[in-house]
């Protein structure tokens, strides 16, 4: 009998090793959370700067109207930037990253088995950042879900990735008053609609 419980013990602590691979992944889902959050506190500023009434952000972010009230008031206790410029043609990094990113998005849904599904997936749920390597790989992804599937797929999808490409190449030295998460955010819906309404 007490040879049988010495068998099932359990350890009496958890190494470091084990700790570690058990908390990554929540570690990613709070950060990740918590980036979010950000984000949509810098968007609720920019909807109030291009003027929109708090009841229609409170609607459109899922908040409370107070809440969507404490936002506004805190930016406009700062000092406000003027909204920023919707125009795809702009050509800063982060502007580039999100263009790439509702590339990738875009393509994901129109393709059952597109090869940036995946990744798209981790960027969106904060499991990867935009760092040039994610980005480069990002790219290398999409350049073969349009290389494999080109009949499938519109010539604005390509025209699109070239624009992309070459300003990621050689990016524009811009100072934009948005934040880079901001900025992305932006441009990847701003892409997706622009592909959408492609002829």
């Amino acid at each position: 009998m007490a040879a049988e419980e010495n068998t099932h013990q359990t350890p009496e602590a958890l190494t470091e090793t084990q700790a570690e691979r058990m908390l990554a992944d929540m570690n990613e889902v709070i950060r990740a959370g918590e980036e979010m959050r950000e984000l949509r506190a810098e968007m609720i500023k920019i909807f109030a700067g291009f003027g929109w009434t708090q009841n229609r952000i409170a609607r459109l972010t899922g908040m409370s109207q107070p809440a969507v009230s404490k936002q506004v008031t805190k930016y406009r206790a700062g000092d406000p930037l003027p909204p920023p410029r919707l125009s795809l043609d702009q050509r800063d990094v982060p502007w580039l990253e999100g263009r790439l990113w509702g590339l990738a998005e875009e393509i994901s849904e129109t393709l059952g088995s597109a090869r940036s599904a995946h990744y798209v997936n981790a960027l969106a749920r904060g499991k990867k950042r935009f760092t040039p390597r994610n980005v480069d790989e990002l790219r290398r992804r999409v350049e073969e879900d349009l290389m494999l599937h080109r009949a499938e797929m519109s010539g604005s999808y390509r025209k699109a990735y070239d624009e992309i490409s070459r300003g990621l190449d050689i990016p524009a030295k811009v100072t934009a008053t948005a934040s880079a998460s901001v900025r992305r955010a932006l441009a990847c819906q701003i892409q997706r609609e622009q592909l959408r309404n492609a002829p």
